[in-house]
């Protein structure tokens, strides 16, 4: 993902503490404390997992048959609800592993089931444990207002705890950084959005917000955000399936980046994926798993469906105004790495630090065996990494210099133990809402 190097074959890669500090052939191995055989394997950056709800690792395929709008009812108004700070912890620390464990070294963890500070140090507490590179985007949680309370969208994203935050557990940030996952105009008042964004651009803080579901709470809002000189570079739109061509343009113009989830944007009703889209504006997105509670943690399977739909897309719309199909792909391969490396670590404001094998960055690795029985022959390793490589690939994977999956087995203590606390988190998860349903 270098464009400075390309794709170098029978090469080495030398890295010392946690940074990369020379790419090339022969290099000199007998100065090297450790030597990794890499013959007959891809070596990778880490992929990027640009947006996911961690929280909701213990609920896998429980959402996989809602719309949206049950989405919101039975996850954020009811299971949501009945989450401890311990069934947060258990479901970010297996997350980020699944994540680890399916090559992804970088994860943009948006975390919006938090009523209180317990919550938000537990999801903390997971990643950091888990030895991923993370950014935590401290969100808000969206149940149903109790008489006398004020709906979420009305309610301006908490100072004290953003400030308690950066005096405490980001004080000294190690892998895992701080964000906002703010509402953004399109979930709250125009009062909220204000106040959030000017909020993000004060502690110098990226500003997640979704755009999609349901209908726009102040639907000219991105125009006077603006307009009033509040968006910029620091901000980043989670799905953007509602926003006008004027729209997108208005905010690529002003360095905003996107983060879709096609495969969810799509199964719950946001619509078709704006991939095509950014492209036409000159931009490019980054990719998420959005819910594991819908679909599998794989960022491969996620670059796939992002491809091939949008492949789909430009094909169809190519037979219907020039009674043809294109004379080649619209979309390349390696345009769909970029998307979950790359244009991933640029989302969360990593790219000087992530994203492509470059002397200097970080040593965010990923070895894939290319002689596995599903792999072997490559002709093409960009094809054959997006197009044929699955979890039963992942040979090695690296985070900052450490090894934290080797030979295809993820190294971490006491994964039995850990996965049953998951499925009893789970199952009185499921228990409180059928109960609470009845």
């Amino acid at each position: 993902m270098d464009p400075a190097l390309g794709e170098l074959e029978n090469s080495d890669l030398l890295f010392e503490g946690d940074t990369i500090v020379q790419i090339g052939r022969h290099l000199d191995s007998k100065k090297a404390d450790k030597v990794i055989d890499a013959s007959g394997k891809i070596l990778m950056p880490g992929l990027v997992n640009a947006h996911m709800h961690t929280w909701q690792t213990a609920l896998r395929g429980v959402t996989s048959n809602w719309t949206i709008l049950e989405y919101f009812a039975n996850m954020h108004a009811g299971l949501a609800t009945n989450f401890q700070p311990d069934d947060i912890y258990i479901a970010t620390l297996m997350g980020a592993l699944n994540q680890i464990n399916c090559g992804t070294t970088t994860l943009g963890d948006w975390c919006h089931n938090n009523p209180t500070p317990a919550h938000t140090d537990r999801a903390i507490d997971g990643l950091m444990a888990s030895n991923i590179r993370a950014v935590f985007f401290h969100g808000s949680p969206k149940p149903d207002p109790k008489p006398g309370q004020k709906h979420f969208s009305e309610v301006p994203h908490p100072r004290a705890e953003v400030e308690r935050l950066l005096n405490t557990r980001f004080k000294h940030p190690g892998l895992v950084s701080l964000g906002l996952a703010i509402l953004g105009p399109h979930y709250s008042t125009y009062e909220v959005a204000v106040h959030d964004f000017l909020l993000a651009r004060e502690f110098k803080l990226i500003a997640s917000m979704h755009c999609a579901g349901a209908a726009a709470k102040t639907p000219d809002g991105w125009e006077r955000l603006v307009q009033e000189g509040l968006m910029g570079n620091n901000n980043n739109i989670v799905h953007g399936n509602n926003l006008t061509d004027a729209q997108l343009k208005m905010m690529i113009d002003l360095g905003v980046t996107f983060s879709l989830t096609p495969e969810t944007e799509m199964t719950q009703g946001h619509g078709m994926a704006i991939t095509g889209r950014l492209l036409e504006f000159g931009a490019a997105p980054s990719l998420g798993v959005d819910l594991e509670s819908s679909i599998s943690g794989d960022m491969f399977s996620v670059a796939r469906f992002a491809l091939g739909t949008q492949r789909a897309l430009d094909n169809a719309h190519s037979k219907d105004t020039q009674h043809k199909l294109p004379d080649t792909s619209t979309i390349y391969c390696k345009q769909a790495l970029e998307w979950i490396t790359i244009k991933g670590a640029q989302a969360l404001n990593l790219d000087d630090k992530i994203g492509s094998l470059t002397v200097g960055k970080q040593a965010d690795l990923v070895l894939i065996s290319a002689e596995d029985l599903n792999m072997s022959p490559v002709h093409d390793p960009i094809s054959s990494v997006v197009m044929q490589t699955s979890l039963a690939n992942i040979d090695t994977v690296i985070i900052a210099g450490e090894t934290r999956k080797e030979h295809g087995r993820l190294i971490y203590p006491k994964l039995g133990e850990l996965k049953t606390q998951l499925v009893q988190s789970g199952k009185r998860l499921m228990s409180e809402l059928k109960q609470n349903t009845h």
